[in-house]
C-alpha cells in the first residue's frame, strides 16, 4: 500500500489487501484512494483494504460475484468485511448478497450519493445532470469515452448525453488540475460544469463507526 497508486491498475485490476488488520474494506478500485487517505488521516490501523477492478462498473451485472468470491476468499482471515460498494447499478442484488452473506455494506444507490451525503442528494431532483468524481475525472477515458465509443463515433455524443444540462464534479480533493480536467470533459459532451467540494462525505462517517 505505500507503493504510489496506479489509476489504470485500479482500473483493470484493483488492490490487493495486506494481510493486516482485524477488518477488511472490500471496495471498488475507484474509491482506493480516498480510503486509504481515511485511513492514514484517521489512523485506521485496524482497517486493511482490497479492491475490486473498478472497471466493474462497466458491467454491473458482474459485481454480486465478484463481492461474493472474496467474500468467501477472505472470511477466515479477518474478524469482520465491509463491503464498500453502494448498490451500483445491481438493482438490489448487491444487497441481497450481503445480506445472505452477513456482511454490511455502504448504504446509497452510487458513489454519487454517498459523496453528497444520501440524505442532501435524495432532495435533489438532478435527473438531467451527469457526475464525476476525482477517479472518473482522472479515467475519463476508460470508464465514459471508450465503453460509449465516442472514440470512434464522436457523432454519437448527442445521443447519449442530449438530455443532460450540467456535468457535476464533485471533487474529494481541492485540486485545481482535477478542475480544469473536469471542465474540458463538461465541455467534450457540451454540458455546462459545475464543482461540488463534497470531500468523503458519508464515505467518512461510515467508515468511521466501524470498530
Amino acid at each position: 500500500m505505500n507503493k504510489p497508486l496506479n489509476d489504470q491498475s485500479l482500473t483493470t485490476d484493483g488492490l490487493p489487501a495486506t494481510g493486516k488488520g482485524r477488518i477488511l474494506l472490500l471496495a471498488c478500485g475507484a474509491l482506493a484512494r480516498e480510503i486509504l487517505d481515511l485511513i492514514k488521516m484517521n489512523g485506521w490501523s485496524h482497517m486493511d483494504l482490497h479492491c475490486l477492478p473498478a472497471i466493474l462498473h462497466v458491467h454491473p451485472e458482474k459485481i454480486p460475484n465478484a463481492v461474493e468470491q472474496a467474500v468467501l476468499k477472505f472470511r477466515s482471515d479477518y474478524d469482520d468485511i465491509f463491503v464498500v460498494y453502494a448498490d451500483c447499478g445491481t438493482g438490489g442484488l448487491l444487497q441481497s448478497l450481503c445480506d445472505d452473506l452477513g456482511v454490511e455494506m455502504v448504504a446509497g444507490p452510487h458513489c454519487y450519493s454517498f459523496f453528497e451525503g444520501n440524505e442532501a442528494f435524495a432532495k435533489t431532483d438532478e435527473i438531467d445532470c451527469f457526475y464525476l468524481t476525482d477517479f472518473l475525472v482522472r479515467q475519463f477515458d476508460a470508464f465514459i469515452v471508450k465503453p460509449l465509443g465516442l472514440d470512434r463515433h464522436p457523432e454519437l455524443r448527442d445521443m447519449y448525453f442530449g438530455n443532460y444540462k450540467t456535468l457535476i464534479y464533485q471533487a474529494q480533493t481541492d485540486d485545481p488540475a482535477l478542475t480544469e480536467k473536469a471542465k474540458e470533459h463538461a465541455e467534450r459532451l457540451g454540458l455546462a460544469f459545475e464543482r461540488r467540494l463534497t470531500g468523503y462525505g458519508d464515505l467518512e462517517t461510515t467508515l468511521g463507526s466501524l470498530t
